[in-house]
C-alpha cells in the first residue's frame, strides 16, 4: 500500500493523495467526542422509524401531524481545530523533497491534516486550521463546505515548501495554547502537531497551556512528531560534529556520543512529565515517530479511537 500512495504523491495534489489514502484505510471511523455532555436545541428533523421516542416534539406534531425529533448541538457535526507547529525546527530533517514516505517533521504533520479533514469533511464536519510559532502566524474560521476546504488544503501544501533559512523562526508554545484557548469559543476538538521543543518553555508551562484547552471545555489530541533516531536517541556516529540550531543559528561543535546518555535522559523524563501529565488531564499524546510512517502512526490510533468511542 505504501509504494501506491507513494507513487499517487508523486503525481497528484495533496487533497488527491488524503482522498485515496481515506477511501483506502478509514472511512467513516469517527464519531462525536462530546456524547454524554449537556447540549443545547439546534434544529428539527424527521424521525425515523424504530428509534426513541423521547425528543420527539409534541407540540410540533399537534401543528404539523408530522413527528420530528429535537436535534441537539451533540448530534450536530463535529468542530475541529488542527493545530501545526510551524517553527524552523519542525522542517528537520532537511530534505529536498521530503514525500509521504520519507517525511521530515512538517510533511508528516501537513499528510496527517490533510487525511483528518479528507475524514472530516466525508462526514460534513467542521475544520479549520491553525499555524503557530512564537505567535499566532494563522487561525482560519471553522466551516465544512468545498470553497473552505480547498482553502485550507492550499494552506496545508504551501507548507510543504523548502525552508527558507534566512528565517529563524522559533517556538514559543506554552503562551500560544493559552491564547487558542482564548480564542476558539465553541468547543472543540483541538488537535495539535508539535515537536515540543521550545527555547522559552519547560514541561510544566506546556502543561499548563494543555491544562487551560482542556479547562474551556475542548478536547485536545496531541500529537508529538518527532525523529526518534536523531531529536530522542541521539544516534550520531562517533566523530566530531557542527551542530546547528535551526531556529537560532547558534552553533556547537562536539562528539555525540560524549552527551548521549545525558541528553538522551533528559529529553525522556520531559517527555515523560508532558505524557503522564496528558493522561492525567485526559489529553491524547501520540507519539509520532515520522520514521515509523504516517500509516502506522494515524491511521491505528483513530480505529483505536474509534473503538473507544
Amino acid at each position: 500500500m505504501s509504494d501506491k500512495i507513494e507513487t499517487i504523491v508523486g503525481y497528484n495534489s495533496l487533497e488527491f493523495v488524503a482522498n485515496q489514502i481515506v477511501e483506502g484505510f478509514i472511512t467513516g471511523l469517527h464519531k462525536s467526542p462530546f456524547h454524554g455532555f449537556s447540549v443545547e436545541f439546534a434544529e428539527h428533523r424527521l424521525y425515523n422509524s424504530g428509534e426513541s421516542i423521547k425528543n420527539i416534539d409534541w407540540k410540533l406534531y399537534g401543528r404539523t401531524d408530522k413527528f420530528f425529533v429535537k436535534k441537539y448541538e451533540e448530534e450536530t457535526n463535529l468542530r475541529c481545530i488542527l493545530v501545526i507547529d510551524n517553527s524552523s525546527s519542525m522542517y528537520f530533517p532537511i530534505i529536498k523533497q521530503p514525500s509521504f514516505s520519507n517525511p521530515n517533521k512538517i510533511s508528516f504533520a501537513v499528510y496527517a491534516s490533510g487525511v483528518l479533514i479528507q475524514m472530516l469533511s466525508s462526514q460534513r464536519d467542521a475544520f479549520g486550521l491553525s499555524l503557530i510559532s512564537d505567535k499566532i502566524d494563522l487561525i482560519t474560521e471553522v466551516k465544512s463546505n468545498f470553497s473552505h476546504k480547498k482553502y485550507i488544503f492550499k494552506l496545508l501544501e504551501d507548507l510543504l515548501q523548502p525552508l527558507d533559512k534566512e528565517k529563524n523562526i522559533q517556538t514559543d508554545i506554552s503562551p500560544i495554547l493559552h491564547q487558542l484557548a482564548e480564542k476558539v469559543h465553541r468547543r472543540s476538538l483541538i488537535i495539535i502537531f508539535t515537536d515540543l521543543l521550545s527555547s522559552q518553555n519547560d514541561e510544566k508551562e506546556i502543561i499548563s497551556s494543555l491544562q487551560h484547552l482542556k479547562h474551556c471545555k475542548h478536547e485536545v489530541i496531541l500529537f508529538h512528531v518527532n525523529d526518534k533516531s536523531k531529536e530522542i536517541d541521539f544516534e550520531y556516529n562517533n566523530s566530531p560534529y557542527r551542530l546547528i540550531d535551526i531556529e537560532t543559528s547558534q552553533e556547537i561543535k562536539l562528539n555525540p556520543q560524549d552527551l548521549r546518555d545525558i541528553y538522551k535522559k533528559s529529553i525522556l523524563n520531559k517527555l515523560k512529565t508532558i505524557k503522564d501529565a496528558c493522561e492525567n488531564i485526559r489529553i491524547d499524546f501520540v507519539d509520532a515517530n515520522i520514521n515509523q510512517g504516517l500509516e502506522k502512526i494515524l491511521l491505528p490510533y483513530i480505529i483505536k479511537r474509534t473503538k473507544m468511542h
